[in-house]
Order: structure tokens, then C-alpha cells, then sequence
């Protein structure tokens, strides 16, 4: 699953190289913790968050067939206010 996710990750964002993705398990629960350029955060949430919620969506559909539960949380570097300083 963590491999599925990096590569829909990859394939939608501008900078591939810096997806990575850390795994973490607890009985019964998957977590997939996610980060990315931050300038392709955005990218990654979507218009309202649907691509976001697409995607976990699509990760519990499969961790369901296997009787599990997955969550995918994105974890952002650095403050808002700094990027978009930096952007300036």
C-alpha cells in the first residue's frame, strides 16, 4: 500500500524526489504519513480537499479488503506564513 500511494504521489505532483512517504502500524490501523515539496502541498489536498479525500478513500477501500483501516496524513516542513514568505 505504501508503494501504491508514493506512486499515485509521484505522479501527481511537480517535484517526485522529494514524496516520501513513512510507515507506522498499530493493531488494526495503518498510518501513512506523507510529505511533499511544499509548493506541491496544494496539489496533493485538492480544490476543497476532494483529491485528498480521494485518495484515502481509494487507500482504505483496498486496507479493507485485508480487514484493516489506513490513514493518510500529510506532514508539512515548514509553517504556512514561511512558505509563503519564501514565495515573495
Amino acid at each position: 500500500m505504501k508503494a501504491f500511494l508514493e506512486y499515485v504521489l509521484r505522479n501527481l505532483v511537480d517535484a517526485p524526489e522529494q514524496v516520501s512517504v513513512h510507515h507506522s502500524s498499530s493493531p488494526g490501523v495503518t498510518t501513512l504519513e506523507v510529505r511533499v515539496h511544499p509548493s506541491d502541498v496544494g496539489k496533493v489536498v485538492g480544490k476543497q480537499g476532494q483529491t485528498i479525500a480521494a485518495i484515502r478513500n481509494i487507500m482504505n477501500s483496498a486496507a479493507a479488503r485485508y480487514g484493516g483501516r489506513v490513514e493518510v496524513e500529510i506532514l508539512e516542513d515548514a509553517p504556512r506564513s514561511q512558505v509563503q514568505s519564501a514565495e515573495d
